[in-house]
Formats: C-alpha cells, sequence, structure tokens
C-alpha cells in the first residue's frame, strides 16, 4: 500500500461564470426598500400651493373672482359680501351662465375647508369650471 499525495492529472479550470443569484438578491432587496419608502416620502412634502412658476392669467373669455380672506371675509369680484349674499349671487350667475368660470382667489393661511366649502357652493350653483389663481414666484437674485 501506498501512502502519499493524490495527485491531478491536470489543474481545475477557472470560473468563466458569474454567479447571479446574489446578485438578483441585492436586487430584489432594493426594490422592495424603494417600494416601501416611495409612499412614505411623499407624504412628508411641505406644499407652498399659493405660488406656482405655471401661474398665467387665465384666456377664458367670461369669468367671476372670488377673493377668500384669512379672517373669512368674501368677495365677488371688488364687492364684499356675506355667506348667504354670495350663496344666493352665485345661484343667479349659475343659472344665467353655466358656462361661467370662476376664479377663486385664496389667501395662503386659509384653511383649506374653507377653501372645499366655497367650492362647494360654486358646484351647487352650477358653476362647474372653477380656477385656482396664484402668483409666480419672485424672481431670485442669483
Amino acid at each position: 500500500m501506498a501512502f502519499g499525495r493524490l495527485e491531478r492529472s491536470e489543474r481545475p479550470k477557472p470560473m468563466g461564470e458569474i454567479n447571479m443569484t446574489p446578485l438578483i438578491d441585492v436586487m430584489l432587496v432594493l426594490l422592495v426598500i424603494f417600494m416601501i419608502a416611495a409612499p412614505l416620502m411623499t407624504s412628508s412634502l411641505h406644499l407652498d400651493l399659493p405660488k406656482s412658476e405655471a401661474a398665467r392669467p387665465s384666456d377664458a373669455p367670461k369669468f367671476i373672482a372670488i377673493g377668500l380672506q384669512p379672517d373669512g371675509g368674501l368677495f365677488l369680484g371688488e364687492l364684499k359680501l356675506n355667506k348667504q349674499q354670495l350663496q344666493q349671487r352665485l345661484l343667479e350667475l349659475g343659472k344665467a351662465n353655466p358656462e361661467l368660470e370662476v376664479q377663486l382667489r385664496a389667501d395662503q393661511s386659509v384653511p383649506y375647508g374653507q377653501v372645499a366649502e366655497l367650492i362647494g357652493w360654486c358646484q351647487s350653483a352650477g358653476l362647474s369650471r372653477i380656477a385656482f389663481v396664484a402668483e409666480t414666484p419672485a424672481a431670485t437674485a442669483p
């Protein structure tokens, strides 16, 4: 009996292929992380809606302007009205011309609930074309 080393007749060949399994595992883990993190990132955005780069004058031929102040003051054009007067005037305008556009100018600090209530009044009066008026942001100095 001979004891000794076992010798191979040829050397092992280098592996010429990349093992894809760990790379696919890493990719799937990253995909799951991004799928979970994406909805969380959108809810943390702070939106400042009254200023917009796309703010431009409307080309609507006929429109009415409604203003809403932070203290709850309501304006139809330049005329200050209370809640009942504005609702009555909107009903009259909606019956006369349902294609009339409402341009809503709400102050930046007005609660969203008041804006939604005003939109509801317009829609119940038959005025479904509502535009939100925004200002273009001031040009920043370099």
